[in-house]
């Protein structure tokens, strides 16, 4: 080959490996300016680890709207697996949900539903009258209810969260964060009826016969649900003051990631931007699921107790982050007593699972008991120890 072309080629050949590079280099780097944001907040974190993976104005205070219900439904969820109230109750619909505006299932006055079917309209169609008989057949009252779920944001740290009704709709002092929406939106996955409901995306006839209206058309306000793989959740908002709002969760393996977008200037901005983080999110991450919640970690003895062990359990979901294309290098280290002391409440603290790199402390998750310890008694005591000299004689 002539010298000149050879050397043209081999010029062109190096270009082209540089531009490939600086391609590859530069990946976040374009990702991140997809990423610049027309709404007021937004977040990204993966639900599993509790990362925050991108975040901009996470913690400006702005009405939720609709977002508000996520709460309304994990109280429900917790209500449900306490045992306190059942899917199949029936509902009383009072004059007061039934005065709701904005999205409804058309509920009447005297209309008697099963609780499911409520919390269906809740998830689905954003249902201001459900959410509504729901808080006051749960709490008695909707004030009553609204209470509960402000305790529930201090408790789950959403410090700057307020709530004034269970619905969303409009008040000045009703507001929450980017940043606290993904901590409640965070809970909830922790509940898989909750998937149960947040996935259907159509029933042209719910609550046929059911209601003096007849019969509603209910479809899923989210429509990621249907548009985006592996969405299952969780809740979209609007009003005019809040403008339009989405937390949306997807999970791909063991990887489940949450896109909080707030005030964004119109429907398509929201589902485009929340679309923009889920993609980065799958795109550079995946998460290495240690343990999840209460998982069982060890079984210990419990000293002078009315039971003679106790398990212990995680109190949150153990995971690490890892950047794709990185090797994760850890160590898991349990810290717990031979045994646990009478008396002990039940999920009291008992001891903690790191995950290390080296001597340094990636994430640490407490360890709980399963169940309330009481102090066992004199005739309990005499008991084991006459089982004990009748076994092995005196």
């Amino acid at each position: 080959m002539n010298t000149k072309y050879a050397r043209f080629f081999c010029l062109l050949f190096s270009f082209m490996l540089a531009f490939i590079f600086c391609l590859f280099c530069m990946n976040d780097t374009a990702y991140a300016q997809e990423m610049q944001i027309q709404s007021k907040a937004a977040l990204l974190m993966e639900a599993y680890s509790g990362e925050t993976i991108f975040a901009e104005n996470e913690h400006e205070k702005l009405f939720p709207a609709s977002i508000t219900k996520i709460m309304v439904l994990l109280l429900a969820l917790e209500g449900l697996e306490k045992g306190e109230i059942g899917l199949k109750e029936e509902v009383l619909v009072s004059k007061h949900s039934s005065s709701m505006g904005g999205s409804t299932l058309f509920l009447s006055a005297g209309d008697v539903v099963e609780l499911e079917s409520l919390l269906i309209g809740v998830t689905v169609g954003s249902c201001n009258d459900a959410a509504v008989a729901v808080a006051e057949h749960i709490a008695g009252s909707e004030k009553a209810f609204v209470e509960r779920m402000n305790e529930k944001a201090a408790n789950l740290r959403m410090n700057n969260t307020h709530f004034t009704n269970c619905t969303g709709l409009h008040h000045d002092n009703h507001y929450s964060t980017a940043h606290d929406i993904a901590l409640m939106s965070r809970e909830i996955i922790h509940h898989p009826r909750f998937f149960n409901w947040s996935k259907i995306w159509l029933d042209e006839n719910f609550l046929e016969g059911k209601i003096r209206s007849g019969k509603v058309y209910l479809s899923n306000t989210n429509r990621l649900i249907h548009y985006y793989q592996n969405c299952d959740g969780i809740k979209t908002g609007f009003t005019n003051e809040s403008g339009h709002s989405i937390s949306a969760s997807a999970k791909r393996d063991s990887t489940r990631f949450i896109a909080v977008v707030l005030n964004a200037p119109s429907s398509d901005v929201r589902y485009e931007e929340a679309v923009n983080l889920l993609n980065y999110g799958f795109d550079n991450y995946y998460n290495v699921l240690l343990a999840g919640k209460n998982e069982k970690i060890e079984t210990l003895p419990v000293e002078k107790g009315s039971i003679k062990e106790v398990d212990v359990v995680t109190a949150d979901i153990l995971s690490l982050l890892v950047k794709k294309g990185e090797e994760p290098k850890y160590t898991t280290e349990i810290a717990l007593p031979s045994k646990i002391s009478a008396p002990s409440s039940f999920r009291s603290k008992v001891g903690t699972i790191s995950v290390l790199e080296g001597d340094k402390v990636l994430k640490k998750v407490d360890l709980k008991i399963t169940q309330e310890v009481q102090r066992a008694t004199f005739f309990q005591l005499f008991r084991r120890y006459m089982d004990v000299w009748l076994k092995f004689g005196r």
